[in-house]
């Protein structure tokens, strides 16, 4: 895991890319989903039918799909980690931003769907525990 920090602005920035990047992985974890579902659906119909005749075309192809989604959301998600932010919640598309503040690292928080980042927690509070940016936080400068 990165030990890159942020300030509020650079984690700002990112936030185009990073969207991006979690919409792909979101999209390919939908795939992998799909396919596991039909897959699970028709082992369950062969088996309550004692057998059956299988267009294994098809599911080479969706194999294939799958296999290529879980390849896409791998990549996606070790970009965002390579770049240090942190995914906590692919399903929502839920990211923090290590920040030092005063000499405290606090997370930025955002969620896919918000329009900025206009919330923190500590280290141990989580989501549950996010608070609004103040300005502390928004003029908190790299500390180097």
């Amino acid at each position: 895991m990165s030990t890159r920090t942020f300030t509020l602005d650079e984690a700002q920035d990112l936030l185009p890319v990073l969207e991006s990047l979690l919409r792909t992985s979101i999209e390919g974890k939908k795939v992998m989903e799909s396919v596991d579902a039909e897959f699970q659906a028709i082992a369950h119909k062969v088996f309550m039918n004692g057998g059956m005749s299988l267009n294994v075309a098809h599911f080479a192809r969706r194999k294939a799909e799958r296999e290529k989604a879980i390849q896409r959301v791998k990549d996606a998600m070790a970009e965002i980690d390579a770049i240090g932010v942190q995914i906590k919640d692919l399903d929502i598309g839920l990211l923090d931003f290590p920040c030092e503040v005063d000499g405290q690292v606090i997370l930025l928080c955002w969620k896919l769907g918000e329009s900025a980042i206009t919330h923190w927690h500590s280290v141990s509070e989580g989501f549950a525990g996010r608070k609004p940016v103040n300005e502390r936080i928004s003029k908190a400068k790299r500390a180097n």
